[in-house]
């Protein structure tokens, strides 16, 4: 039996840790028995072993776990209804339901490594709604707000949601989507001016949240024992599904050359935001977009301003950095650090 590389069982060990501290012990039990009992007798099996990309840089762990909910959630085997949440479990059973789905759905297992997680944490948009008071406090003026990387839309509608904030609260108290997030720090303050003139995004692979399909696929990607993420991801469908806007199939390069492109209200800060999506893109496309911010941010004028958030992962365990850059003056710093699922913003604004 041929068990994994090094690189794959360091990406699975990695991915499991990360579960177990994000409080997701059931996934990460997953990941660890796939890095230690995952044979090359199924054509699921053969293709994670044989994985020829970066297993990192793919999110295979979290691709590979996230089909075994996929089923579950469909009801397609039996055996793994019967440790899945809220059910409890112990390792070997969940082992051999792992291996009796694995054999009973082995087409459907290797089809859905096909495509690269789409979490579209809606949590996550507690950061945006800061960042977006932030340069409400500094400008004062409406926002053009683009998204790359949005999957299925869910946080471009960040403004239109209910936050528990600690002891503050931002939002419609009859919102149907509420994010509970523990700020920290010197937060921004809630009184800024949030308006949202204009959204629009992108995503190489976006979903709809209108389509029943679509929805399974994003929800199978949540963790199955975080059954308040579940929920929340849910209601936000129902109000991505009802909103006039709807994510645009493109390259995050040529979109953002194109939308940062065309011409600028006066009155209106164009802003590009991204969360969690700068560490799967390819080295040039990542080059291509950071030529387009530059030549976006030459053309920025004080009553036609940009500005770029972004969260995203730099290296440092437990949280990812969140900065802001805003032209014409080309201020740039790291306002916080967050939770990768938005269970708490460290703010550093002062």
């Amino acid at each position: 039996m041929a068990g994994m590389s090094t690189p794959l069982l360091e990406a699975f060990q990695f991915q499991a840790t990360a579960c177990r501290s994000m409080g997701s012990p059931f996934t990460a039990d997953i990941c660890e028995l796939l890095a230690v009992r995952l044979e090359e007798t199924s054509r699921f099996g053969r293709r994670v072993l044989g994985w020829p990309g970066d297993p990192f840089a793919d999110a295979l762990a979290l691709r590979a776990a996230s089909g075994f909910h996929a089923l579950k959630r469909a009801g397609r085997v039996p055996a793994l209804r019967t440790v899945y949440p809220p059910n409890t479990y112990d390792r070997e059973s969940l082992s051999a339901s792992i291996h009796a789905a694995i054999g009973a759905e082995d087409d459907f297992l290797h089809d859905w490594l096909n495509s690269p997680p789409q979490t579209n944490e809606i949590a996550r948009s507690s950061v945006l709604l800061g960042g977006a008071l932030l340069l409400g406090e500094r400008f004062g003026l409406p926002l053009d707000w683009h998204e790359i990387g949005a999957s299925m839309g869910l946080n471009l509608g960040f403004d239109r949601y209910r936050y528990e904030l600690g002891s503050d609260c931002w939002g419609d108290r009859d919102a149907a989507v509420l994010i509970r997030s523990e700020w920290r720090g010197k937060a921004p303050a809630l009184a800024a001016p949030v308006q949202v003139l204009r959204r629009a995004g992108c995503d190489i692979t976006p979903l709809d949240p209108g389509s029943r399909a679509d929805r399974e696929r994003l929800l199978a990607y949540i963790w199955a024992d975080q059954s308040e993420r579940l929920a929340r991801a849910e209601a936000a469908l129902d109000v991505a599904a009802a909103a006039p806007w709807r994510v645009e199939r493109a390259d995050a390069a040529a979109w953002t050359e194109r939308h940062l492109t065309a011409p600028q209200a006066d009155g209106v800060v164009r802003v590009l935001a991204h969360t969690v999506m700068w560490q799967y893109l390819p080295e040039p496309t990542r080059g291509a977009i950071s030529a387009s911010i530059a030549r976006a941010a030459e053309r920025a004028r004080p009553d036609a301003p940009f500005a770029w958030l972004r969260m995203e992962a730099d290296g440092q365990r437990g949280s990812a950095s969140v900065r802001l850059t805003s032209w014409p003056r080309g201020d740039e710093r790291e306002i916080a650090r967050a939770d990768f699922h938005g269970r708490f913003v460290d703010w550093t604004t002062g």
